[in-house]
C-alpha cells in the first residue's frame, strides 16, 4: 500500500503527482476521510480511502475511493490510472419502488463528472437497490432501503483532487445534503482521526 502521505522521491512522478493532488481536500464539515490499506495485487501502487458522511451524529453514507497506478498503463483501463468508487446509504422507504431509481442514480455519477469538467473513458459501475423487511422478533422495525453505487472510470489527467471532490460530492449526493451554493467555502471544524 502507498500512502497519501508516502515520500514523493519514491514514487513514479505521474503517481507522487496525483497524490499531492489529493492531500488537505477541502470537505463539507459532514464529511470525514480516513486512509485505508488500499489493494495490492490489482496494480503496482495503489491508495484507498474509506469516508462517512455524518449528520447530528448519524452516519448518512459512507463509501471507499480507490486509486490504482500502474505506470505501464492496463489495455481494459485505457490508461494507466484508475478510479474505483463505492457509496451506500439509507433511503427513505417510499424510494423502494421507484422503477426509474436506478437510472437516476447513475445519473448523478454522469451528471458530476460531465458538470465538473472532468475527462475520464472507460466509466462504468453498478447501482445496486435492496430492500430489508424484519420478521420475528424484528416485526415491527421500519423497512429499510440501502443503495449502494459502485462506478470506476480512468482519469485523463493527474488532477486526482479533483475526481476526490468528485466522489464526495456524489456521497453527499446519495446521502441527501443539498449542494452547496456556489463560491460558498465550508467551514472545516478539526477532527480528531480525520484525515487531512
Amino acid at each position: 500500500m502507498v500512502l497519501v502521505t508516502a515520500q514523493a522521491s519514491a514514487l513514479p512522478a505521474r503517481f507522487a503527482t496525483a497524490l499531492a493532488s489529493m492531500r488537505n481536500p477541502v470537505l463539507r464539515p459532514e464529511v470525514t476521510l480516513m486512509e485505508i490499506p488500499g489493494p495490492n495485487r490489482v496494480a503496482p501502487y495503489s491508495v484507498a480511502l474509506e469516508g462517512d458522511i455524518t449528520v447530528a451524529e448519524q452516519d448518512i453514507a459512507t463509501g471507499r475511493f480507490v486509486v490504482l497506478h500502474d505506470p505501464q498503463g492496463q489495455e481494459n483501463w485505457q490508461g494507466d490510472f484508475r478510479v474505483i468508487t463505492m457509496i451506500r446509504a439509507t433511503l427513505e422507504p417510499e424510494m423502494a419502488g421507484d422503477p426509474m431509481l436506478h437510472e437516476v442514480a447513475w445519473s448523478w455519477i454522469t451528471d458530476e463528472i460531465v458538470e465538473g469538467g472532468h475527462d475520464v473513458v472507460a466509466l462504468g459501475g453498478t447501482v445496486t437497490r435492496v430492500l430489508s423487511t424484519s420478521f420475528g422478533a424484528l416485526d415491527g422495525t421500519p423497512d429499510a432501503v440501502d443503495l449502494e453505487i459502485r462506478a470506476s472510470w480512468t482519469p485523463t489527467d493527474t488532477d486526482l483532487g479533483a475526481h476526490l471532490r468528485l466522489w464526495v460530492d456524489l456521497m453527499s449526493t446519495v446521502g441527501g445534503l443539498p449542494p452547496l451554493p456556489e463560491g460558498v467555502t465550508p467551514l472545516i471544524p478539526r477532527r480528531a482521526g480525520a484525515w487531512q
